[in-house]
């Protein structure tokens, strides 16, 4: 028998299974069904909170990402020097892949970006990063630049963690994480006026 809880914690729950079945079975083998039975409740219950599967699976795009974003702001915020922003800010991304694995496959390795509406969210992901670094980018440069070099430090990281995250690498992912910091800052130093 399902245990009745609030509305705001069931539909938590449901999230949270959620994430982890679609990490697992990713999203076109993963039904209804399956989440609402992991969950242990019944589809309708599952459909009072959700309207589809693509829905539900939206929802977990925007909130991973969100996470993420809100956890690097939090913790770049507190750092005292561009460096340091940066250090911390990759750190804290890989920090977010250890401790959410499964959320981070799901971005960036479940997710069905021939579909338009993933696309997007990935998208305002990959640009909610972008604008968290640019700032950080202390280079003399314009706005662009900025905008662009963060772009690419975002994808590096996005990169290198995917490879951890699938077991490509054995690299220790706080080695990695520094390792990391320090290519983005070695080539922001190096990086001039065009």
């Amino acid at each position: 028998m399902t245990t009745r809880l609030p509305a705001h914690e069931r539909r938590q729950q449901l999230l949270d299974v959620a994430l982890q079945v679609f990490s697992g079975a990713g999203y076109h083998a993963t039904t209804m069904d399956d989440i609402a039975a992991t969950a242990g409740v019944t589809k309708p219950v599952l459909y009072q909170h959700f309207s589809s599967k693509r829905a539900l699976y939206l929802h977990l795009v925007d909130d991973v990402g969100n996470r993420m974003a809100r956890a690097i702001t939090d913790r770049t915020s507190r750092a005292d020097s561009p460096r340091r922003q940066v250090e911390v800010g990759i750190g804290t991304y890989f920090d977010f892949i250890a401790d959410n694995r499964a959320a981070f496959l799901l971005l960036f390795e479940g997710a069905d970006r021939s579909d338009e509406d993933v696309a997007d969210a990935m998208s305002r992901i990959e640009d909610s990063m972008a604008e968290l670094v640019a700032p950080l980018i202390a280079a003399g440069i314009d706005a662009d630049q900025q905008r662009a070099l963060a772009y690419g430090i975002v994808g590096a990281a996005e990169a290198a963690g995917r490879a951890w995250a699938t077991g490509k690498l054995e690299t220790g992912l706080n080695v990695l994480a520094v390792e990391i910091a320090e290519l983005a800052w070695s080539g922001l130093r190096g990086i001039s006026r065009h």
